[in-house]
């Protein structure tokens, strides 16, 4: 449907390419989730060529275009003016392929590819660090960082779901900027926080979190489970963090509530801990832990604004 779309456009005389996250599936041979059409037609001609399209982002030159059962995003290339607020640029000035490119999140992100011709056109370097496995920040990564404070998050999930290394000089900018990761709606940290959760690599998702401080801006109350010691008899693999780690790792296409009950089962461990002396010799309690970690949960969850459902 979107190489319908693309074949519609150029027949009309413009470009039309792939863009973002589909290339880089196609090229590791993965199923991408949807497909992104680019093209240097304005955002009033895509509407004018495809009956039923709908202007989500006209300002942006983005057009919704009905293909089939699909809608595929249509976006003119365009390069952006200054961010003021962690999210949206104060301007942006429709131009090439190439200036389209330079203003996207990560190189792995910022590849097109020609569905006629089969060939993809990469200005960033995406094609070598997708071989290398590496998630890096297109140009400077303390202007892309900035420019949409949510990227750090979203490096931290695409690293985790790829098993990729995050490239340094964007891991350093990620580690100096997490404290100010809540400068943006919560609604979109919540929802980065889902899919990191369900993509089918929780526990690698939230040790990159962890260490890089991004953890600490969104869900401090679990850095409180590390070195919470548990009954070596029921507990031999250690500490809550551990045992949440391992929890989350069993994961697999979970709903949003069954990835959020396995992340918190045991949030409120830390405040209920105690001891106690057996026949069988000293044993870590945790009484009440489930119902104060219920209350805890539902405060959690409203912070990362989640359906109250």
């Amino acid at each position: 449907n979107a190489v319908t779309v693309v074949r519609r456009l150029r027949a009309a005389g413009y470009e039309g390419l792939l863009a973002g996250g589909c290339v880089r599936d196609e090229i590791l041979g993965r199923t991408p989730k949807d497909y992104d059409v680019a093209t240097n037609a304005p955002a009033t001609r895509v509407l004018a060529l495809f009956a039923g399209s709908l202007p989500v982002g006209v300002q942006f030159g983005v057009v919704l275009v009905p293909s089939g059962e699909d809608r595929i995003e249509v976006a003119t290339f365009r390069r952006d003016g200054v961010y003021l607020d962690s999210r949206h640029p104060v301007s942006v000035t429709f131009g090439s392929a190439e200036e389209d490119a330079a203003r996207r999140d990560f190189t792995i992100n910022g590849m097109f590819l020609d569905p006629i011709e089969d060939r993809v056109i990469d200005y960033v370097g995406g094609r070598d660090d997708l071989a290398r496995g590496v998630v890096r920040a297109i140009g400077d990564p303390a202007a892309r960082l900035e420019e949409d404070k949510l990227r750090m998050l979203r490096a931290v999930r695409l690293a985790a779901r790829l098993d990729f290394a995050i490239d340094p000089a964007t891991w350093d900018v990620i580690r100096r900027e997490a404290a100010h990761i809540d400068r943006i709606a919560w609604e979109r940290i919540g929802e980065e926080i889902r899919l990191i959760l369900c993509e089918g690599a929780a526990k690698r998702g939230f040790e990159l979190l962890h260490a890089s401080g991004l953890l600490a801006a969104v869900m401090p109350e679990l850095l409180e489970m590390e070195g919470v010691a548990q009954t070596p008899l029921h507990h031999p693999e250690g500490d809550v963090w551990t045992h949440t780690l391992l929890v989350i790792d069993q994961l697999r296409d979970p709903t949003e509530t069954l990835a959020l009950g396995a992340l918190l089962h045991d949030v409120a461990k830390p405040a209920c801990a105690g001891r106690k002396m057996t026949p069988e010799g000293e044993r870590f309690t945790f009484y009440g832990h489930p119902e104060r970690g219920a209350v805890m949960a539902i405060a959690i969850c409203q912070r990362l604004k989640r359906s109250r459902a």
